[in-house]
């Protein structure tokens, strides 16, 4: 039988979704007026079902996902972990019905996108047909589907999700299911095409993770109970990152869409965004009120839920009219165009940049160009990383400073592989991008894993007394899974890092990479993750499952560079260009032939793996060494404890031995006398 409480959120759980939908539908509606979005189109036009549906249906779709983020991030991370309530249960099934919403909301803006694009009223002849047929050739299409399967994935999971780790895998799966929707508008077509991506990427991430969860909160606040001041601290420290976070992508973002600040105050689609500045601004302000009063009230008497419910709803609204002006301006032309240029340059066209100067040792060292993902990803890892060393020293713990120096020095190689000379032109050599992925893979992994931040983590973040999960408990979670445990295995991480590097180049995964954003980093963090689970296998020093004992750690890693080497003598010399297409249009008269380059890359494979093989193999036999002084000196003061048990019983062992073996040795000799002398009797 369900309780009151039970019965009050399951009535009305729904309320702040429909404010969030009512909200962010008035918001669209009224930006689409005032920028002329949903106008009639001089050519092509869908009808007015499909223009304002398409904006409607999207908007729809955006608070759904929020909705299904937010429960089942608040089910899995955010709620204490109680005996006598199903709560996270419950979330996670009304999650389940969100995702329905999310994905039937997903449909309608596939459909009401792709008549837009071709220009079809919804229903029209043939519109059927031309669907099915061009739904995966159109990017905007296809990153919608894509988001619509990981929306019905998402569903599925949680529908029969009861543990807090499946909910915690549906959550995170539901954060990356957002994700491909920064591959869509003008993110995808503007200047600076790989900072708009990346930047809208975390903008649409973190703005989701905030709506979500205070739409999460407020549609269990009378179930919490005492628990209320718990969910509503946790949620306050993520609602802060995201407010960050969300300032800065927002501020890159607009940073590829304006030439001068001048137009932000000269164009509608300016004017519109400083509506998403100002919302953003209350946001602030109103997440300042909840830290600093707010949870004092809740902490004194939990049941003073008026002014949190006012706090919280006031914050949804601003949300979802921040949510409602964003659907529109990405159906709008910003001041600076995101068209491509009349007859670009074909290095243009393809990566997004234009063609570098000829390679030399000036533009080696000299030339830059930044990356502001993998820049910010590096430079908070190493502050993380510097602040954790600085915690341990001021407590007193031992932490050898050996280690953030190579953290530093090993962030800092990616940092420059990424954003320097072997980034810019690994997207037009196949040799630079070898050596990249040599630096990242193999170079990196050797100075980070000696760092041991798992370690760090661990020894630095403390546990959280109010059963929920944080950064430490997802740590230990992860350290102690069956997964890893399968992916540490070392011939498992071995042929991870081998054969998935083969397969990618010989595959039309390597020019999916070379062409694409999104295949760019997907690939770059495979290499970074493959690289650095199979030095962890080797020298790793972070707790995991067991290793395997040297011996057969060297002789695996001397197994796998082997095939490594194999694998840079077969390119080196084949006669099979590979991403023939992509490097025929891009190449430049300075460049050496695409067959010679291609060589080259074989040869930096097979040579740059030689000096990291040796390295690994005598820190390999360090270790070796390290863990036999460990054991003799465990096996000294053991002896000194029990007065050296183990050899007197070892000695008893070789004495009884003896004893058996003199016993059998007489037993034998009488027998032998024995039959000598009845031989001796017949005989006589």
């Amino acid at each position: 039988m369900s309780s009151p409480t039970a019965d009050r959120t399951t009535a009305s759980w729904w309320l702040p979704v429909l404010l969030a939908l009512g909200a962010g539908m008035l918001a669209t509606a009224t930006s689409a007026v005032v920028l002329g979005t949903a106008t009639p189109l001089e050519i092509g036009d869908p009808g007015p079902v499909a223009r304002w549906g398409g904006l409607l249906a999207r908007i729809v779709h955006d608070v759904a996902a929020a909705t299904t983020v937010g429960l089942l991030g608040f089910a899995a991370f955010l709620t204490p972990e109680t005996t006598h309530t199903d709560r996270r249960v419950t979330a996670t099934r009304y999650a389940a019905l969100s995702a329905l919403l999310w994905v039937a909301a997903g449909v309608l803006s596939l459909l009401f996108t792709f008549a837009t694009l071709a220009g079809l009223a919804v229903g029209s002849p043939g519109f059927g047909q031309q669907f099915t047929k061009f739904v995966w050739e159109l990017e905007p299409t296809r990153v919608a589907a894509i988001t619509l399967l990981g929306a019905a994935v998402v569903g599925t999971i949680a529908a029969v999700a009861r543990t807090r780790t499946g909910m915690a895998w549906a959550s995170v799966l539901s954060v990356l299911s957002v994700l491909p929707l920064a591959l869509a508008g003008h993110a995808a077509g503007a200047t600076g095409h790989d900072t708009a991506v990346n930047s809208m990427a975390f903008h649409l991430m973190c703005a989701t993770i905030w709506l979500g969860g205070l739409i999460a909160i407020i549609a269990f606040r009378s179930e919490l109970g005492r628990d209320l001041a718990v969910t509503v601290r946790r949620f306050a420290t993520l609602a802060a990152w995201c407010f960050v976070v969300v300032l800065v992508s927002g501020v890159l973002a607009g940073s590829v869409r304006f030439t001068s600040l001048g137009d932000v105050f000269s164009s509608s689609y300016g004017r519109l965004l400083l509506v998403k500045v100002a919302a953003l601004g209350l946001l602030a302000a109103a997440g300042w009120a909840q830290r600093s009063r707010m949870l004092d009230r809740l902490d004194a008497d939990h049941r003073d839920l008026a002014a949190f419910i006012r706090l919280a709803a006031g914050e949804i609204v601003l949300m979802a009219v921040a949510m409602g002006a964003a659907v529109t301006l990405a159906r709008s032309a910003p001041p600076v165009s995101d068209e491509a240029p009349p007859n670009p340059d074909p290095t243009l066209a393809l990566t997004g940049y234009p063609a570098p100067p000829p390679l030399s040792a000036d533009t080696y060292f000299a030339l830059w160009r930044w990356d502001w993902l993998w820049l910010l990803v590096g430079l908070a890892s190493i502050g993380l990383y510097w602040y954790g060393y600085r915690r341990l020293r001021q407590r007193g713990d031992s932490w050898p400073l050996r280690r953030p120096v190579m953290w530093t020095i090993g962030w800092a190689l990616i940092i420059y592989s990424m954003c320097g000379a072997p980034g810019i032109y690994a997207r037009v050599l196949f040799s630079q991008h070898m050596l990249m992925h040599m630096f990242i893979a193999m170079l990196a992994p050797i100075l980070l894993v000696p760092a041991a931040p798992i370690t760090l983590a661990l020894r630095t973040i403390p546990a959280r007394r109010d059963k929920t999960w944080g950064v430490r408990e997802m740590i230990l979670k992860i350290v102690h899974s069956h997964y890893l445990r399968f992916f540490a295995n070392p011939v498992i991480a071995a042929g991870f890092f081998f054969v998935s590097m083969a397969v990618f180049y010989y595959s039309p995964l390597f020019e999916l990479a070379l062409r694409t954003h999104t295949g760019h980093i997907l690939m770059m963090v495979h290499f970074l993750m493959a690289g650095y689970i199979f030095v962890w296998v080797l020298i790793g020093i972070d707790p995991g499952p067991p290793k395997w004992s040297p011996l057969m750690r060297l002789v695996i890693l001397f197994a796998t560079i082997s095939f490594h080497a194999f694998f840079g003598v077969a390119m080196t010399g084949g006669d099979t260009v590979l991403a023939k297409d992509f490097f025929e249009a891009i190449h430049q008269p300075w460049m050496e032939p695409i067959l010679d380059d291609q060589h080259k890359a074989g040869a930096i494979a097979w040579g740059i793996s030689e000096a990291p093989t040796l390295l690994l193999a005598m820190l390999v036999g360090l270790a070796w060494m390290r863990e036999d002084r460990q054991e003799t000196t465990r096996k000294d003061r053991q002896a000194d404890r029990d007065g050296d048990a183990e050899l007197a019983a070892y000695n008893a062992l070789l004495a009884s031995l003896r004893a058996r073996d003199a016993k059998v040795a007489q037993q034998l000799a009488d027998r032998e006398a024995h039959r000598h002398d009845h031989h001796q009797g017949r005989h006589a």
